[in-house]
């Protein structure tokens, strides 16, 4: 996975809002389905331990975090 965000299409690095992910959620006809992330395009899966508010550099984010 390329880390550099200039090398990646607009789509892999333009983010989503809660909102815009709350949306899309709603689209799975099972709502009972686990949420997992992987951050290495599918190689690997890791459950999302909390759902956390962060601040960074004076802006604010939601963030999907593992523990693991």
């Amino acid at each position: 996975m390329d880390d550099n965000i200039d090398d990646n299409p607009e789509w892999v690095t333009r983010s989503k809002t809660i909102k815009q992910l709350m949306k899309k959620l709603q689209t799975f006809e099972n709502q009972d389905l686990k949420v997992q992330i992987s951050v290495d395009g599918g190689e690997s899966f890791k459950c999302i331990s909390l759902v956390g508010k962060h601040n960074k550099g004076g802006v604010q984010y939601c963030v999907l975090e593992n523990f693991e």
